[in-house]
C-alpha cells in the first residue's frame, strides 16, 4: 500500500521504517523541515535501537521518502497515518492542538484529491476523540464527510522505547477500530503480515485499550513497588516475595480475575487485604495503592445497591447468596451485604441457593447463619416458584441450575446479571448486566 506518515517523532519514524519493511510506500510527513532533511538522508530523527540502519535502507530503496508538504504526500497515497504527539496539559487533559492542525492539513489535502482515502489515528487520544474532534476538522477543512469523502480508523501503537522495532515486528495484538468493517479490513491489510490477534472493535473501544494497557502496567510497577517497601520494612527479600508470586501462572500472572463485574468477598481476600494494610500501618509505612483497595471495593456495592434499586420492583429473587459459585461459604459475601443493604431499602426478597441449607451447614458457615437467622428465612426450596414470585431476578454465579431457572421467567419481569457469564447472558431472556 502507500502510506502516508504524519509526524516524524518517535512511532512515526518507527512506523515508517517498519512499515517499508513490510513492503509498503511510505511517505513521512513533518512541518520540522530538519527532521525531513534527515529523513531524505536516511538518517533517523529519534533515537531507537537498530532504527538509523532500518532508515537508510528505506530510503536507499526508493520506498521510503519525506516532505513537508501535505496535499502532495495525500495525493501520491491510500491511507494517511496520525502520529503526533498529544502531550498532557496542567490539569491532566490532552493537549490536542498539534492533533488538530494535522486533522485540518490532511483535510485541506483532501479537498484536491479525487477518490477514496483513509485517515488512521495512531496518536493516543481519549475514548471520543476520533469520532467527535478530529473527524469533524478533517469534514471542515476538506468539505467532505465520513463515509463518504473519505473513512478513518483509531489504530493504537504498543511500541516501547527501547525495543520499538521488535514490538513492532511481534505484536501480542493488533487493533483497528472503524467506522464500518470494510475500512477496519483495509487498515489491518497494512499489518496482515504479523503474528498476534487482529482485533477490530469500535473506534472508542480501541482508544480506550491503549489507556488500560499503559495504566495496568503502571499499576504493576507501583504494586511491585508498595510490596518492596513493606517487605524490606520486615527485613524481607521483597525480589525473593515477588519471585515467588511470579510462580503462579494460573491466577497471579493471567486472566484470573480481571473481568468487570461486582465486588468481591469471602473469606480470604477481605480479611487478608485488612491485614495487610494494618501490617504497613504498623510499619509506618504508606502503601496508597494497596491501601485503597478495599474502599474501591466498598464503591463498587454502593453502586451495586443503587443499580438494583434503579430497576424498581418491590419483590426480589436471588439466585445464589454464596460469595462465589460452587461453595456454601457466605463470609463476607458481597451478595449478603447485598441483601441485608436491599431489605433496608424495604424490599422483599427470597433466595435460592442449593448449596446454602442450614441442615447441612457445619462450622464457620453455621455459625454464620445462626448469627444471621433473617437469611435462613428467606431461603427457598424451589427456583422455579421463586422466579415466578419476583419482580426483578438477580443472578449472582453461572449456575447451570440458576440458568435454567430463568427459562419460567415472563415478559413483566427484570433480570439482573451479577455474574458477567456468557451462559447468562445468552439465556433466551432479556438480561442487565452489572458492569461496576
Amino acid at each position: 500500500m502507500n502510506v502516508s506518515i504524519f509526524g516524524l517523532g518517535y512511532v512515526g519514524t518507527v512506523c515508517a521504517a517498519c512499515f517499508v519493511e513490510l513492503g509498503h510506500r511510505v511517505i513521512g510527513v513533518d512541518k520540522s523541515k530538519a527532521k525531513v532533511d534527515l529523513i531524505q538522508r536516511g538518517k533517523s530523527p529519534v533515537i531507537e535501537p537498530g532504527l538509523d540502519e532500518k532508515i537508510s535502507l528505506a530510503v536507499a530503496s526508493g520506498h521510503l521518502t519525506a516532505t513537508v508538504n501535505a496535499t502532495e504526500a495525500i495525493a501520491n497515497t491510500d491511507i494517511s497515518i496520525i502520529c503526533v504527539g498529544t502531550p498532557a496539559g496542567p490539569d491532566g487533559d490532552l493537549d490536542l492542538t498539534a492533533v488538530k492542525q494535522v486533522a485540518s492539513e490532511i483535510g485541506r489535502g483532501l479537498r484536491a484529491k479525487q477518490g477514496s482515502h483513509i485517515v488512521v489515528v495512531r496518536s493516543t487520544v481519549l475514548p471520543g476523540t476520533t469520532r467527535k474532534t478530529i473527524a469533524p476538522h478533517i469534514e471542515a477543512a476538506s468539505g467532505k464527510t465520513v463515509g463518504s469523502g473519505f473513512d478513518i480508523a483509531f489504530n493504537p501503537e504498543f511500541l516501547r522505547e527501547g525495543c520499538a522495532i521488535a514490538d513492532f515486528a511481534s505484536p501480542s495484538k493488533t487493533v483497528v477500530g472503524a467506522v464500518n468493517p470494510e475500512t477496519a479490513n483495509k487498515v489491518m491489510a497494512l499489518y496482515r503480515d504479523l503474528p498476534g490477534a487482529k482485533i477490530m472493535p469500535p473506534i472508542e473501544t480501541a482508544e480506550l485499550v491503549k489507556y488500560i494497557d499503559n495504566t495496568w502496567h503502571a499499576l504493576k510497577v507501583t504494586f511491585a513497588n508498595e510490596v518492596g517497601l513493606l517487605s524490606t520494612s520486615l527485613q524481607i527479600d521483597s525480589r525473593e516475595v515477588i519471585d515467588i508470586f511470579l510462580q503462579d501462572t494460573r491466577l497471579n500472572i493471567s486472566a484470573a480475575y480481571l473481568r468487570p463485574g461486582f465486588a468481591f468477598g469471602g473469606s480470604c481476600l477481605p480479611k487478608d487485604v485488612r491485614a495487610l494494610t494494618h501490617l504497613a500501618q504498623r510499619q509506618g509505612l504508606s502503601v496508597p495503592l494497596i491501601d485503597s483497595v478495599l474502599p474501591s471495593n466498598g464503591m463498587i456495592m454502593e453502586r451495586g445497591v443503587d443499580w438494583v434499586l434503579s430497576h424498581g420492583g418491590k419483590r426480589l429473587a436471588f439466585l445464589g447468596i454464596s460469595f462465589k459459585a460452587g461453595t456454601d461459604d457466605l463470609r463476607e459475601s458481597p451478595y449478603v451485604e447485598l441483601v441485608n443493604r436491599l431489605l433496608d431499602h424495604g424490599k422483599e426478597i427470597r433466595i435460592f441457593d442449593p448449596n446454602v441449607q442450614l441442615a447441612g451447614l457445619i462450622g464457620a458457615n453455621k455459625d454464620f447463619m445462626l448469627r444471621n437467622p433473617q437469611l435462613d428465612r428467606l431461603l427457598q426450596n424451589d427456583p422455579t416458584s421463586t422466579v415466578e414470585w419476583a419482580d426483578v431476578i438477580v443472578v449472582t454465579t453461572a449456575d447451570p441450575r440458576y440458568v435454567e431457572a430463568l427459562a419460567s421467567v415472563t415478559g413483566r419481569q427484570i433480570v439482573l446479571d451479577l455474574s458477567g457469564h456468557e451462559s447468562v447472558r445468552g439465556n433466551p431472556t432479556p438480561t442487565k448486566v452489572f458492569l461496576g
